[in-house]
């Protein structure tokens, strides 16, 4: 056996022909990632995370398929449950301490303090979640996830 015929073979990343050392497909590098803040800064506005020209939604959260703009496809879009997550994150934390600021300095009655920082929950967390969802989709762009 010849040592050096398999000493090119490491952990399955090459093949093991001396004549033909190039990767296997499942190795080749894939195309290079794409500048991430801007393209987040655009999903944050709601842009199109290629031109930042063309509108990301159609509505109140339903994304196009394709940017009027451009033309970039964005069907490939999968946020899922992410936006939500951050969204009830985010305003949690922010409208808790708020809500405890609020009871430690002036302590209103409770069902002041209760319809009041309901309101503003329903509409930070309403006001957040298109932004975070345009987050999502420009890393998702970004990042070359998804078939992007």
């Amino acid at each position: 056996m010849d040592g050096n015929r398999h000493a090119r073979h490491v952990c399955g990343m090459t093949h093991a022909d001396p004549d033909h050392p190039e990767l296997r497909p499942e190795f080749q590098p894939g195309p290079p990632e794409r500048p991430a803040w801007p393209a987040i800064a655009k999903g944050l506005r709601h842009r199109c995370p290629a031109c930042g020209e063309g509108s990301l939604y159609t509505g109140y959260l339903k994304l196009v398929d394709t940017c009027p703009a451009c033309g970039e496809d964005l069907s490939h879009a999968r946020a899922e449950d992410g936006p939500a997550y951050l969204s009830i994150l985010v305003t949690a934390k922010v409208m808790g301490t708020l809500m405890l600021v609020v009871f430690e300095a002036w302590q209103p009655p409770p069902l002041v303090l209760a319809g009041t920082f309901s309101v503003g929950v329903v509409a930070m967390a309403l006001y957040l979640l298109p932004r975070f969802k345009g987050l999502m989709v420009g890393v998702q762009w970004a990042k070359r996830m998804h078939g992007f």
